[in-house]
């Protein structure tokens, strides 16, 4: 029987990255709220375009995991089209099992349009519908149950199959889940998904994220990750761009820093995921909640490097080098 460490599930896309030069921000008075301005009903010049398969946050959390070293796999559905061809090759380069990926006649793969201008990205984003369901086939049974679920952004037609995902993770108690909720996870909100809340073990969000699913207003780090623990996850991860990232445990809240870029940003596509399955994956090497805190930024730094999320994740000896050589200011406080 196939061991596998960590299954990753969750939507999968192709990314069109769009980067535009004739354009300009525009925040609102006392507000961190932004807009992408464009001229509007005229023809607007792109510097480039890249393609980029296979990313989304489940997928790219499995791509981390595997260049880690661990047995990956990813439950997604699929289109029988191209761009769901050109996805299976990336995650069969990248040694990711496909068992659990559905691929669905007559329907197309979810292909999102990236408007990258400057070191940012506003994304325009469509998810198909699709038979979502727990893969249960022959070749799904062969495979063991996996140490890790790592969950994240699925379309809104989804809400059931959370349901199914909750169920087998009460008929398997000794899977352990990370819970990294996606846009359309956060509005069918916190009373719909939970038994997903009450099952998680390590929980990631940022700070707005934090506000939108516990419906307040209130910048407080420490206020905020009570209100998630009290949901059910054992450990809360918060992150503030950057001002690093927060972790709650056992009635501790620690910081660390964002760790320093070795070059300025290109842009942050995927920064929050390779934090995320980073630290993730740490735990499922069996590394302590704390240090697993200081693997993900150094992930974080290194994908922002690239264009997309996926082309600047490490392995482990490379991340470890990074660690081994960290500035002193890089280290994990205490503030409560």
């Amino acid at each position: 029987m196939k061991k596998i460490d960590f299954l990753a599930i969750g939507d999968i896309v192709i990314d069109a990255f769009i980067k535009i030069k004739d354009a300009h921000v525009h925040c609102k008075l006392d507000t961190e709220v932004c807009e992408l301005c464009l001229s509007f009903g005229d023809k607007v010049p792109y510097e480039s375009l890249h393609v980029i398969p296979a990313v989304g946050n489940s997928p790219n959390a499995a791509v981390a995991a595997a260049r880690l070293g661990l047995s990956t796999a990813l439950m997604t559905n699929i289109g029988d089209d191209q761009n769901g061809k050109d996805c299976l090759a990336v995650l069969e380069k990248e040694k990711i099992d496909t068992t659990f990926v559905k691929i669905e006649k007559n329907k197309t793969t979810n292909y999102h349009y990236v408007l990258w201008y400057d070191v940012d990205r506003t994304i325009l984003v469509k998810h198909q519908e699709y038979e979502r369901g727990w893969v249960d086939t022959k070749e799904a049974s062969e495979i063991s149950k996996p140490d890790w679920i790592y969950l994240s952004s699925l379309g809104g037609d989804s809400l059931a199959f959370h349901t199914e995902i909750s169920n087998y993770l009460k008929r398997h108690e000794e899977v352990k889940l990370a819970f990294q909720p996606g846009t359309f996870q956060m509005k069918f909100g916190v009373e719909a998904l939970k038994d997903i809340y009450k099952r998680t073990e390590v929980f990631f969000c940022n700070l707005e994220e934090a506000e939108r699913i516990l419906g307040v207003e209130n910048k407080d780090v420490l206020f905020l990750s009570k209100g998630i623990e009290a949901l059910g996850p054992k450990i809360v991860v918060i992150s503030d761009g950057p001002n690093g990232a927060y972790l709650y445990l056992n009635g501790e809240l620690w910081h660390n820093p964002i760790y320093p870029d070795i070059n300025p940003p290109l842009e942050r596509t995927g920064a929050g995921d390779a934090f995320s399955s980073t630290f993730t994956a740490a735990l499922a090497l069996g590394k302590t909640p704390l240090e697993a805190f200081s693997w993900g930024p150094v992930n974080a730094m290194s994908v922002v490097q690239k264009i997309g999320a996926q082309e600047g994740l490490l392995d482990r000896k490379k991340l470890e080098e990074y660690l081994k050589n960290a500035p002193e200011s890089y280290k994990v406080n205490k503030i409560n």
